[in-house]
């Protein structure tokens, strides 16, 4: 038997036991991890799930609306919307880029 392969022999057997060593920490933290995230709902993505109330998700339906409206209009229009944004509100702001587009 060559003298490197009894080399190449040692170096597994450490790394064996390295990976094994890492196997059992992370299994005892494993358990402390699980505890910590249990708290907050988590989706199929792994995102947390946000906790909106009927109002929020109004205002940010009526936010993407806005957005979407303004998409499609040229600088000088969206001025003017932000303008009517500003003294009359969301709902008239939206209501403007429409007869605009």
């Amino acid at each position: 038997m060559p003298k490197g392969n009894a080399a190449l022999v040692r170096e597994l057997r450490t790394i064996r036991k390295s990976f094994s060593q890492l196997a059992r920490s992370f299994s005892r933290l494993a358990p402390a991890l699980t505890k910590q995230t249990a708290d907050a709902p988590i989706t199929e993505s792994g995102r947390r799930k946000p906790r909106l109330t009927a109002k929020q998700r109004a205002a940010l339906k009526l936010q993407g609306r806005y957005m979407g409206t303004m998409r499609g209009l040229k600088p000088a229009q969206r001025a003017k919307v932000k303008k009517v944004r500003a003294a009359k509100g969301i709902r008239a702001a939206i209501a403007e880029a429409r007869r605009m587009a």
